[in-house]
């Protein structure tokens, strides 16, 4: 029997400037400053003696082997990424790095959300993944527009309010 999955689909390799830099800033952070500290503090754990019962050893090398995780990460993905640079032709239209005030046809409740890449989503910030469902749909409408998106509490209809950039 086997255990074979399907791959998972791959995000779309689309990247703001901000996000970007914030991902080199997190890369160049990882492997010049806290990489070092946590290898220094590794070899003073591992001069202590027995490492089979030393938990501050053990805890230093899972510490390690997360830093290297997401520099080994980091490292593969900002050379395959895109940058967006500026607005698109039409800012009439909904595309990668807008920002857009959606209004809930049922409910009348407004929310306002960024489409960005899926390196750089933030929920509190109301910042959205491109690949997400409700980016997906609002993508190529114009204000007044209104959509269906697929969401966890079902299908709900959007109106596109305004669009900025």
């Amino acid at each position: 029997m086997s255990r074979w999955r399907p791959p998972s689909p791959s995000s779309t390799a689309i990247i703001t400037r901000e996000g970007f830099e914030k991902l080199k800033a997190e890369l160049d952070h990882l492997w010049h400053t806290l990489r070092p500290e946590v290898v220094k503090a590794l070899a003073a754990a591992a001069a202590e003696g027995d490492r089979s019962e030393n938990a501050e050893y053990t805890y230093r090398k899972k510490q390690l082997g997360e830093i290297d995780r997401r520099v080994r990460y980091l490292s593969k993905r900002i050379p395959a990424l895109k940058v967006a640079e500026g607005a698109p032709a039409d800012r009439a239209v909904v595309f990668f790095g807008a920002r857009i005030e959606l209004e809930n046809v049922d409910s009348g409740e407004t929310v306002i959300y960024r489409i960005v890449g899926p390196d750089e989503t933030d929920a509190k910030a109301g910042w959205i993944s491109i690949d997400s469902p409700m980016a997906r749909a609002a993508l190529k409408k114009r204000v007044d527009d209104e959509f269906d998106a697929e969401l966890p509490g079902g299908r709900t209809r959007f109106a596109i309010v305004s669009v900025g950039y």
